[in-house]
């Protein structure tokens, strides 16, 4: 009597090559699903110790993000966008705070920065020594006018000049104090007028006798503070309010861990199920065997479901640590540039491994049960007989899914053509995976055809190429399988690389058009506040534009679609006229004469996004969450090189935490006379300095596209050296028949650059139908690619493909020699 799991185990023992690759593609599975994983719940629960809050158990802050309502009824979902900036709350309500049951105290908190003698430091209101624990070492504390120092900064009695947001002031040093850091302690009713917004503060700090129950004291507090939409914070969450940066950093983590991490894990079941599929498909002979000496479908099927109960949870639990390894990696490099606070954890738990484990596990089964079917199914007496004969034409339902899968992502290319911005790039993505699952699909079609397409010069070649051309005609599944994988790698390394290359040289094409000026005024730190009447005091000069850089949230969209846009906003100070002088916005509809108060100019892929024209209103919220409604005057077409949204400067004031400019932007006079204002340079070398900045974009592209293109690279070599293993009878056949070994190799070579060629050219087809309508959309011209970049993809794939034939090849044929 046969048992499935004898037979599974038997297969395993005398067939291990076959299963080697099956069990090296489920682990490569586990490894990308398990570090995706460990990242979106890190997204998802991540927090930081609170460090500055960290002697107060309870703190009260606005709520740090914007909310949007999508649908209606029991399909409505609210979708919450982090703030670009603090959102700020009435100080007085920290009076209201300290009466709350079990409070001894509740300290308005500010944090603003300042600036003296070319050094930057943090400002904060004297009552927030109480947080911390700083005393004075020296003197006394700060009334209106005067402001407490480190030990090394000053003496007690000097005079300092700040550049504040209310601008330049002398302050007296009153005290010296043990602070820990560049901070300046200033009064405590002076703190927010200098912050720039009278009247709010950062944070409410609410102080209790030690030993106070936290979650006690919260729910006083809230009771306390009730109708007044804030948020009251114990715990961990202290850490969050204290670093707004948190938020965002758990919008990269999701994006990675969710976005990224679902294609890669449709990528990782796609790759490992098709090379179950071809590990099953080798054996069409053995399973011949079985049948016809009496097994039965069932115990066909439940011992290709026995291979995988052996062999996937041992390749899942394998992959685990690597896996971990590459999430580590991950996370520690988004913190050393600075997009995860440094005090930020990794949060790791089972649920992820668990399900990485099991992902395996079930792409295995199924896989294995849809290869399993036909061999089961087949009569016995026929059983021999198909499993010599190749079928040429894959299953009708098969067929019939891969032309619905083309048609739809030829349908979305259409759609993202004729959208902007994040519509464009999120249709993209859908057209990448329809032709992925396309070619998936209709790989052995797609093969006959590259065969046909490709096999023509290799007739010509010589014996070997014609050979190597008549092998890849004849054997289409073989051909499909090889080249699936390298098509994957090409088309999402593509993608995802030069759609960021695309993106940074058309913004810098637009910012080298559109920046006039024959000087550009930087500082790190941020600029004066009387660097424009400096600047515009300098001979020649004919006129002067101060910018600042900000973000706001713009909603897009309609109906059910409609979401929360990131815009980049320029603050310029000056009429539409001077700006117009030092900038070419490229002004497509209206004018920017009356530029300025609750008139703005927004870059045409908004303006299409949005929905909205010169003389309609646009609803954004500023930096700090405030919602505002202003009047379109001007759309132009510079928006990815300048800002997407331009309005006053003056709008901005009290909506951002630095008001101290970025940029001086001036036309006419000699450059030497600006250097006293910051480090002075030309349009190309701002534009190459702010091209430093979108680094990270960079990175985390070129990071996932080395994921997913190393990931499918990985699949691409695994699946080539198990058909090459494969084929010892085939191999040993033609040496027995004269062919030498040199002229066996040269097949095979000729046979992986067939290979390699038809991969490279559908997926570069495939990364082309994805960034063009992207790129069309988002940056309204065509997609830039470095033929460098490109020429090392295309050689990567030829070399590996070749590499992965090469070596077990000759291993074969030594053993057959």
């Amino acid at each position: 009597m046969m048992r499935p799991n004898g037979l599974a185990r038997a297969a395993i023992r005398f067939k291990p090559a076959s299963f080697a690759g099956t069990f090296f593609a489920l682990l490569m599975s586990a490894l990308i699903v398990s570090a995706c994983g460990i990242l979106l719940e890190t997204g998802l629960r991540a927090s930081v110790p609170p460090a500055r809050y960290a002697n107060a158990p309870v703190v009260v802050a606005a709520d740090q993000y914007e909310y949007i309502v999508t649908g209606s009824g029991e399909d409505a979902e609210r979708e919450a966008v982090p703030l670009p900036d603090t959102a700020r709350l009435d100080a007085g309500l920290a009076a209201r705070a300290a009466t709350a049951p079990g409070a001894t105290a509740a300290v308005a908190d500010y944090t603003f920065p300042v600036h003296t003698r070319g050094a930057s430091l943090t400002g904060h209101g004297w009552g927030s020594h109480l947080l911390t624990g700083t005393t004075l070492t020296a003197g006394a504390e700060p009334r209106d006018g005067e402001v407490v120092l480190a030990r090394d900064a000053a003496a007690v009695g000097d005079t300092v000049t700040f550049e504040t947001a209310s601008g330049r002031r002398d302050f007296r040093v009153s005290g010296i104090a043990d602070t820990g850091g560049p901070l300046a302690w200033f009064a405590d009713d002076q703190a927010a007028t200098l912050a720039g917004h009278p009247g709010r503060a950062d944070a409410i700090a609410v102080l209790a006798p030690p030993g106070t129950d936290a979650t006690a004291l919260a729910a006083s507090v809230t009771a306390t503070l009730a109708g007044s939409e804030v948020q009251v914070h114990a715990g961990d969450d202290r850490g969050a309010v204290e670093d707004p940066g948190l938020g965002y950093a758990k919008e990269i983590l999701f994006g990675i861990g969710g976005s990224f991490g679902g294609i890669a894990t449709i990528v990782a079941i796609f790759t490992a199920a098709a090379t179950v599929a071809l590990s099953v498909s080798q054996r069409a002979r053995g399973f011949a065997l079985l049948r016809a000496v009496g097994a039965t479908p069932r115990q066909i099927r439940r011992a290709v479901a026995a291979e995988a109960l052996l062999i996937a949870p041992l390749a899942g639990i394998a992959g685990l640590l690597p896996g971990l390894g590459l999430a580590h990696w991950w996370f520690g490099q988004l913190q050393d540039r600075g997009a995860v606070p440094a005090a930020a954890r990794l949060h790791l738990s089972a649920t992820p491994l668990l399900i990485a484990v099991a992902v395996g596990l079930l792409t295995a089964l199924a896989a294995g049960w849809m290869a399993g079917r036909r061999p089961a199914r087949t009569r016995p007496g026929q059983a021999l007989t198909d499993a010599s004969m190749q079928r040429l034409r894959p299953g009708g339902l098969r067929t019939v899914l891969g032309v619905a899968a083309l048609l739809g992502g030829i349908g979305l290319t259409g759609i993202a053509a004729r959208s902007a911005g994040n519509d464009a790039a999120g249709a993209a993505l859908g057209v990448v995976m329809l032709f992925m699952l396309a070619v998936g699909l209709l790989g052995p079609l797609l093969a006959r055809l590259c065969a046909g397409l490709f096999g023509l010069p290799l007739r010509g070649g010589g014996p070997a190429a014609g050979l190597a051309a008549a092998n890849s005609r004849t054997n289409t599944r073989r051909l499909a399988s090889a080249f699936t994988p390298i098509v994957l790698a090409m088309a999402f390394a593509s993608t995802l690389v030069f759609m960021h290359t695309s993106e940074n040289h058309a913004a810098g094409k637009q910012l080298r058009a559109g920046l006039t000026a024959d000087h550009v005024v930087t500082n790190p730190a941020g600029l004066a506040v009387d660097a424009v009447d400096g600047a515009a005091r300098t001979p020649g000069v004919e006129a002067v534009v101060a910018v600042l850089t900000t973000q706001a949230l713009v909603p897009v969209g309609t109906g059910e679609f409609t979401s929360l846009q990131g815009a980049t906003v320029q603050g310029v100070t000056g009429s539409g006229a001077e700006l117009a002088k030092v900038q070419d916005l490229d002004v497509r509809d209206g004018s920017l004469d009356a530029l300025g108060g609750d008139r703005i100019a927004i870059d045409t892929t908004l303006a299409t996004a949005a929905g909205r024209g010169v003389g309609d209103r646009l609803a954004l919220y500023l930096p700090d969450g405030t919602e505002i409604s202003p009047e379109i005057i001007a759309v132009y077409g510079r928006g990815l090189g300048l800002g997407t949204v331009t309005m006053d400067r003056a709008s901005l004031a009290g909506h951002v935490t630095s008001e101290f400019d970025n940029a001086l932007l001036v036309r006419g006079g000699p450059a030497e006379p600006l250097e006293a204002l910051g480090t002075v340079t030309d349009a190309d070398g701002y534009a190459t300095r702010r091209s430093l900045d979108a680094e990270l974009g960079a990175w985390t592209n070129n990071a996932m596209a080395a994921v997913l293109g190393g990931f499918a690279a990985i699949a691409a070599v695994n699946t080539l050296v198990m058909t090459v293993l494969d084929r010892r009878r085939e191999l040993g056949m033609l040496r027995l028949v004269g062919s030498t070994r040199r002229q066996v190799l040269a097949m095979l070579h000729w046979e992986s650059l067939l290979v390699s060629l038809a991969g490279v050219v559908l997926g570069s087809a495939i990364a082309a139908a994805t960034l063009i309508p992207m790129m069309r959309g988002t940056t309204g011209e065509a997609p830039h690619i470095p033929l460098l970049t490109y020429g090392c993809f295309a050689a990567a794939a030829t070399g590996l493909a070749l590499l992965a034939v090469t070596l077990p090849a000759r291993a074969l044929l030594r053993r057959r020699s």
